[in-house]
Order: structure tokens, then sequence, then C-alpha cells
């Protein structure tokens, strides 16, 4: 049996520890096999190599864990370098993944640090069977989403296909901080709360625009801004060689006028510079000291779940320093109805009669459970709406203004309300969702809002 499987087929021992300290078994001398595990064989992936990405990185290092991978696609830009400590100036331009791993082994000689500079959502499953823990250092709730769906999606169940085999669990470490709040949780996939059983706790972000509404129906300053940067740019001849630079006056006032004419186009107000500068930066405010205690704390965690020395969290913990010093502990229940974890029935979601395939993505995008920014619906019969690839993107686009009730066949027994069973993918749900639309005569002219919103039971 390979080392995975013998250290983590004891996971259901460490689930059955309930005292605070480690049991009567645990000894730290030297040549203590959990030591020699965790400083040879022990393999964790840090997800993310920005601010807290950096932090989880050293404070791993320096709990004596060798066998380290970090994944990140990003490449070291100036205003990092103010609060990710392992990169300098002679740095920018290059892979974070890459300048962290290198730079963490210069200064503790003996971790091993494998850098993968790759979007984490083209890394194969067997690429992350691998690892005994994952830890994920991420500013995106989608990415957080797909990791999540991945790590559940690899366990195993055993011969009654309800219980999971715990050699099979990959511990999932979740960290992340703004300003001086922060928060880490540790998720074990189909035995605690998922990512995906918690994700209506989290506020909606606030460019959370489909990308079909910025392409087809602006009716936002913010539409406009975010269509200039998206998809504007990288078709401009400055575009085709260079991402769009968010710190670049000139590119940010090229972007400002391409917004203002789109504006015009589909006679929206209020795109303004500054309104500009807010919508293509999003800055996330980042406190050195915060990152510092969550990296410390999410570190903590896989040196629990390695060693057993203790209980691991349960399941969540918040920090709030922003008046005084308050950590917060709470036990997040699993729903048996999770989209992930569990076993969902199809999302009720109720419109008027007269809606648009575009009504009905904008709500999927704004649905607290789904939230997807890069929707694609299928029905029992064709395809209404594909985000990708680029060609049937163009091919069913024309199918955005049009009614539902018109694309999608008339039920046998009309009645004053219709239902549709149709299927929803996007990239940050991986195994996707299915929506019950219920198309409404009455109070037609009310567009579904949270509060026209069910679950099938």
């Amino acid at each position: 049996m390979d080392t995975l499987a013998v250290k983590w087929s004891a996971m259901d021992r460490l689930l059955g520890h309930s005292g605070p300290f480690a049991g009567s078994d645990f000894v730290t001398d030297d040549d203590d096999s959990v030591k020699q595990f965790i400083r040879y064989e022990c393999r964790v992936l840090v997800v993310g190599a920005g601010a807290l990405g950096c932090e989880m990185l050293k404070s791993l290092a320096m709990c004596g864990f060798s066998q380290l991978h970090v994944v990140d696609v990003d490449t070291i830009d100036l205003s990092n370098l103010n609060r990710q400590f392992l990169f300098r100036e002679p740095d920018m331009g290059q892979s974070k993944a890459e300048v962290a791993a290198r730079a963490l082994q210069r200064r503790v000689p003996s971790c091993r640090v494998q850098a993968h500079h790759v979007d984490l959502t083209t890394l194969t499953p067997e690429f992350y069977r691998q690892f005994h823990v994952v830890v994920a250092g991420l500013d995106s709730i989608e990415a957080r989403r797909w990791l999540n769906a991945t790590l559940v999606s690899l366990v195993q169940c055993e011969h009654d296909a309800e219980t999971p085999d715990p050699s099979t669990v990959i511990p999932m470490v979740d960290g992340g901080t703004e300003g001086l709040a922060g928060q880490a949780r540790v998720i074990l996939p189909r035995l605690s709360a998922c990512f995906e059983c918690t994700l209506s706790l989290f506020p909606m972000e606030a460019r959370a625009f489909p990308l079909c509404t910025l392409a087809s129906t602006p009716r936002l300053p913010e539409h406009c801004i975010e269509y200039a940067s998206a998809v504007l740019w990288p078709q401009s001849e400055r575009g085709r060689d260079a991402p769009l630079d968010v710190h670049d006056p000139g590119q940010v006032q090229w972007v400002y006028e391409r917004a203002v004419e789109r504006a015009e186009a589909f006679g929206i107000g209020g795109v303004t510079y500054a309104l500009t500068l807010g919508v293509l930066r999003g800055v996330v405010p980042a406190v050195a000291s915060t990152n510092a205690m969550i990296g410390s704390a999410c570190a903590l965690e896989v040196l629990k779940l390695a060693t057993h020395l203790a209980r691991p969290l349960n399941d969540w913990m918040a920090y709030n320093g922003a008046h005084g010093v308050y950590v917060y502990p709470f036990a997040n229940e699993r729903r048996p109805d999770c989209a992930v974890c569990g076993r969902p029935a199809p999302l009720r979601l109720r419109l008027p009669r007269s809606a648009t395939l575009n009504d009905l993505l904008e709500v999927v995008a704004a649905h607290a459970e789904l939230r997807a920014r890069r929707p694609s619906i299928v029905s029992d019969s064709r395809p209404l709406y594909m985000a990708t690839p680029p060609a049937l993107q163009e091919a069913t686009r024309v199918n955005l203004p049009k009614r539902l009730a018109d694309q999608l066949q008339l039920p046998s027994r009309a009645a004053d309300r219709l239902e549709y069973l149709l299927s929803l993918t996007d990239p940050s749900m991986p195994l996707g969702r299915q929506l019950l639309v219920v198309l409404e005569e009455a109070d037609a002219a009310q567009p579904a809002t949270d509060d026209t919103v069910e679950r099938e039971a």
C-alpha cells in the first residue's frame, strides 16, 4: 500500500479523537515516524502564491514540511511587493510560483518546493490525487469552488456507496483575508461541510456580470467598463501584445474612453474616470499581519492533520482585528442537498412568462448558490446558450433576446405556469446543476428576486 493509503487510512482515528492534545501513542523523539513522515513523505500542495500564499509556504516550511508544491498562474507586479515578502523588484514580470519556490528554498535549504506556473483548472485529477493535504490561499470564490468540487470528486465510497473511504479523502485547508479580517477552515470532503455547502454565506461579488449581458444587453455603466476591459482591450493592437495594466494611467484612460463610447451607443449615463478606476482595480485591502496570522493558522491545521497531534478545526474560524483581537470558531453543517457533496434536487427559479434567455442568465449570475458568470444552458432537446467554445457562443448568442417560452417545447398541458428542466454548467461548477425554470403568468411584470427563488422539494 502506498504512503497516502497507509497514513490516511487512519483518518477515522483522527475524526474520533476528541481530546485537545495528542494521544498517548504520540512521541516526540527525533526518530519518531511521524516526524519522518512530515520531513520526507507528506506532500502538501499550496494553491496561490500571493500575499497569503507566501505566508502559508513560509509557515509550512518552518513547521518542517519539506515536500511542498505551489500552483499559481500569475506573474509578479510592482503592486505585489509591499505585501508578498518572497518577491523583490528584480523579480517583476516573472512567475509567482517559480520565484516563491526559489526564495523559500534559499531561506529553508532542507525544503524542496516544486513550482507549477499553470491555471489550477488545467491540472488533472491525478495531479491532485498525489497530495496528502491541499492548502488554498486564493482570492477568488470561483477558483475555490472549482478546487473544492475537484477534491470531492476524488473521494471513493466503500461497498455501500454511501460511506467514504478515508484513504481517498484529501483535506482542504482554506484561508482568506480582507484588511484586518480573515478566516481559516478545514474541509474534509464528503465528511464535513464543503465549500459549496456554505457558498450562500459569502457576499456577492460586485462585478458578477455575465459576459452575455456585457456583450448584448448592457444597462449599467459598469457593464460598459467591463466590456471595454474584458472584450475590447484584448482585441486592440496593444491588447494583443499584453494584458491590461490597471495601474497604467494611459491604459485606464483608453478603457474609460471606449466605455464612454459604448455607453453613448446604448443610451447609458454615469461612466466616469473614477468609476472606471474602481471597476478595473477592485482593490481588496491587504494587511501583512492579517496574512501572517491566517497563514500560520492554516499551517497549524495542516500540522494537526498530518500528525494527529490534535483534532483539526471544526470547521471554520473567523478573525477580526479591526476593534481589538477577536476570534470566532463555528461548525458549519453539511447540506444533504449540496450540489457538490450531497444529492441536489433541481433548483427552482420563478420567472415571468415574458422572460428572455438573457433574463435567466442574469438570475443565474446573481443567485447566491449559483454565481455563474460564464454559464451554458442546455434543454433536453438542444443547447440554448453556450459560453464556450467561441464558435458555439457565436452561434447561440442570437437566442439571448428571445423569450424562453418560445425556445422551449410547450408542455403537454397548457396552464397558468410552464415548467422546464434545464442543465446549467459553468467553469466554477465542474458538476453542473439542474434548474427547474417556472414561467408564470401571474405578476409577470416582476423579475425574479431572492424572494421568487425556491429550491425544489
